[in-house]
């Protein structure tokens, strides 16, 4: 604890205990995931595990078990579902307690940092500049206090608060400094919305997530007539009624795409946990497809090229007659938390005692200066040269070559009084050069954006020549055309080729930031913006992805999506590469699930259309399914994968889903058909030759689907191969699958027609790029 430089105390420890008994505490919702309670019901009672479940329950009564093994599949994957939420939820609870913002809160006289749940009703918070209001309250202080109230009411100038103003949970302090007495807490709150939707474990507004509902929409309305048709035909067959229901239920479950669902809830998931170990909390599920997408990375220089601390490298009077060591220090000592400019100053220049302050105007990103006055030593500002001196003054010549050299620059000056209008008027007494200090890994994260073909913006509030140079010692293409933001175009096109056009950006502010977002988004750009400060919010709410660091302030944290708890830049390249891999792994292995469903669809209807008996046990399908599909497909959804996702996720999926699955179909059934000809083999030989002409063609669509090869993908592959053999030729397993494969003729009919549909599968892909390639 410290001590607390104010008036008010605050509550004492017995007044917290009576409101604490009372009830009357900031009980807000958990806002990292969803219950535990909650992810076991949203991954057993699915539309689908009905479907199944109903299914799997038909075939418990007419028999045998071992047609009922998909009931067991379907057990396994909401198992596998649901473990892998709960561990993405253990992650995101650990990392939302240390991400979370703290308020400093006045008890018994002194000041301390709590967490948002232990605020009472009445407690007296402090506020600083970045800073979040967490519970709605009155100001019982104010210090040039500022708020910025966008999030609730739209507007984006600052609201100024004096004693007595509310102040409303979900704002953030733009400048100033002061307090508020807590009027609501928990529930009554605003905050409790703010942080129950910005933090909700969800996979809504995803463009993949839409994708998939539409398409299994439309199966669970073709499982309807095509359950009919299947029923009445195979009844007509004579085969009996149990093997009737055995024919529709092994049609049905087919065409059911179970395991896609699960593995984009585990793909999500994983991606979840993994970014976790990179001290980077994901707020919002979504986020984790928009990474995937990005491909225009807006960062801030402070904080994020350089890191947060400063140095003083240099004073440079400009008139001898004004005391500017103690006109530094005293305005260090002015505000009680100043920011990295200000601290540099501080710990360079002690404060001088004989200074008193009789006003403090505190740092403003909108005016770009801050300043106090005292008594008989007169007003002093600090802040931007460019801002504070007329356009054309000679002292600008001197910032801009120490601007080019990578320095930032801050202007102390005499005024006659704080005010508005003291930008432009000021006197100046000297330059502060400030060094800053580069990150280590600010270089190599620009690389990796480079080489994934992700254009980097460096958009900063900072003199552009300065920024410039920063970014051209990072060795950052385009850095040598600094751009200053005061002369760039407000038509909303004429910026977005500015934008597409130049690198570096310099004296930007709030406002444009968030117009330079709405400009590149216009341009059919995924926009990722980088902050931490107050002024990144706005701009960090409108990007498709915000992503703050956890060092900055409560503001950036609460509105990103993506919060980088250890502050490291270089984080940024494995956050974006586990997008790119669980999106681009998701769509591969869409192919597979999708094909089998058209593959099942047509075959049931061929099979209804010429009245034969189903080419297939419901064990059948189920094996074939593990083999090239199942298995597969969950190996091959964690792989490695750094394409970036693009627009057109379903017409994409489906121009490989439809030719492959009436391949697939059409082969089988001619297969099966040639050997129903045949009156030398039985029903049971006939279908072991569906099942191998199936097995093959759905192992080739498997090999497409997994290239580039890599050696363990050859190695899957073959492990499938083998598995099935080992079902087709060892005596016990074939008998539990109902494999006879002992007629040599329907077997060389099988194989002859499956390399034809092999050919014709791979003929396709290579004509006309059904699938796209995708990177190892």
């Amino acid at each position: 604890m410290i001590e607390a430089p104010a008036v008010l105390p605050g509550l004492t420890t017995a007044e917290v205990a009576e409101r604490v008994a009372d009830g009357r505490v900031n009980d807000v919702p958990t806002r990292s995931s969803r219950s535990a309670s909650a992810i076991v019901r949203g991954n057993v009672l699915t539309r689908f595990n009905a479907i199944i479940g109903t299914l799997f329950v038909v075939i418990l009564i007419v028999g045998p078990i071992q047609d009922g093994l998909f009931g067991l599949v379907i057990v396994a994957n909401t198992a596998i579902g649901i473990i892998q939420e709960l561990r993405a939820k253990r992650t995101l609870d650990a990392l939302a307690v240390v991400g979370e913002a703290k308020p400093r809160v006045r008890r018994d006289g002194h000041t301390a940092e709590l967490s948002a749940r232990e605020l009472v009703l009445d407690d007296v918070c402090e506020l600083g500049a970045g800073e979040q209001v967490l519970v709605d309250g009155v100001v019982v202080e104010a210090d040039a206090l500022e708020l910025d109230e966008s999030l609730l009411t739209g507007e984006t100038d600052p609201v100024h608060k004096k004693v007595g103003d509310q102040v409303m949970s979900g704002s953030f302090v733009a400048a100033g400094n002061g307090a508020f007495r807590a009027g609501k807490v928990g529930r009554d709150a605003y905050a409790a919305r703010l942080a129950e939707e910005a933090g909700r474990f969800t996979l809504v507004d995803s463009e993949l997530r839409r994708g998939l509902d539409r398409i299994l929409t439309y199966v669970t309305w073709l499982m309807i007539p095509v359950g009919i048709l299947l029923i009445i035909s195979q009844l007509r067959t004579d085969d009996g009624l149990p093997n009737a229901l055995r024919g529709m239920v092994a049609g049905l479950v087919t065409m059911v795409p179970e395991g896609l669902m699960l593995l984009t809830s585990v793909a999500f998931a994983v991606g979840v946990v993994r970014l976790g170990r990179k001290q980077c909390l994901v707020q919002e599920l979504p986020a984790i497809e928009g990474l995937a997408r990005v491909d225009v990375v807006c960062l801030d220089k402070t904080g994020t090229l350089t890191e947060g601390g400063m140095d003083v490298a240099e004073v440079r009077p400009l008139d001898d007659t004004l005391p500017i060591d103690a006109a530094l220090g005293a305005l260090g000592g002015s505000d009680p938390r100043p920011n990295a400019s200000l601290q540099a100053i501080v710990d360079a220049y002690p404060a001088p005692p004989d200074w008193p302050v009789t006003d403090v105007a505190a740092f403003s990103s909108a005016r770009k200066w801050s300043g106090a006055s005292f008594a008989d030593h007169g007003t002093w500002l600090l802040g931007a040269p460019d801002v504070l001196l007329a356009e054309g003054h000679p002292v600008l010549v001197q910032v801009d070559e120490l601007g080019a050299r990578g320095l930032r620059v801050l202007l102390l000056a005499t005024a006659d009084a704080l005010s508005d209008e003291a930008g432009g008027r000021a006197r100046p007494a000297a330059l502060v050069v400030l060094r800053q200090r580069l990150r280590s890994d600010a270089a190599a994260t620009l690389r990796y954006f480079a080489g994934q073909d992700v254009a980097t913006k460096v958009i900063s509030g900072d003199n552009a020549l300065s920024v410039g140079a920063v970014a051209a010692e990072l060795g950052l293409a385009g850095a040598e055309h600094a751009v200053d933001a005061r002369r760039l175009p407000e038509d909303r096109a004429e910026l977005g080729q500015a934008l597409e056009d130049n690198t570096v950006f310099g004296r930007v502010t709030p406002q444009q930031k968030r117009a330079m977002v709405a400009a590149l988004q216009a341009r059919g750009h995924t926009v990722a913006m980088t902050g931490d400060g107050v002024n990144d919010v706005l701009s960090l709410k409108d990007a498709d992805i915000g992503v703050a660091m956890g060092a900055g302030s409560g503001a950036s944290r609460a509105v990103a999506q993506i919060v980088l708890l250890d502050n490291s830049f270089a984080t940024l390249p494995s956050v974006v590469a586990e997008g790119r891999r669980v999106i681009g792994n998701i769509e591969r292995v869409a192919n597979l699930f999708l094909v089998k469903t058209v593959y099942a669809l047509l075959l049931s209807l061929l099979t209804g259309v010429a009245s034969v008996v189903f080419p297939f046990l419901p064990r059948h399908l189920t094996l074939i399914g593990s083999l090239t599909i199942g298995v597969p497909a969950f190996f091959l959804a964690l792989a490695p994968n750094a394409e970036r996702a693009r627009p057109g996720f379903v017409p994409r999926v489906l121009r490989f889903a439809i030719p492959g699955g009436v391949v697939a179909a059409a082969a089988t059934f001619l297969t099966y058909w040639l050997a129903r000809l045949n009156h030398g083999s039985s029903l049971d030989q006939d279908r072991t030759s569906a099942v191998i002409t199936l097995f093959l063609v759905a192992i080739w669509i498997l090999a497409i689907v997994a290239r580039p090869y890599t050696w363990w993908r050859i190695a899957l592959i073959a492990a499938m191969g083998a598995a099935f053999l080992i079902a087709l030729y060892v005596p016990f397993v074939a008998d539990f699958f109902a494999l006879y494969p002992q007629d040599q003729g329907n077997n060389g009919t099988a194989v002859g027609i499956a390399l034809i549909g092999a050919a014709l599968l791979e003929l396709g892909w290579r004509g006309s790029g059904w699938v796209r390639r995708q990177h190892a």
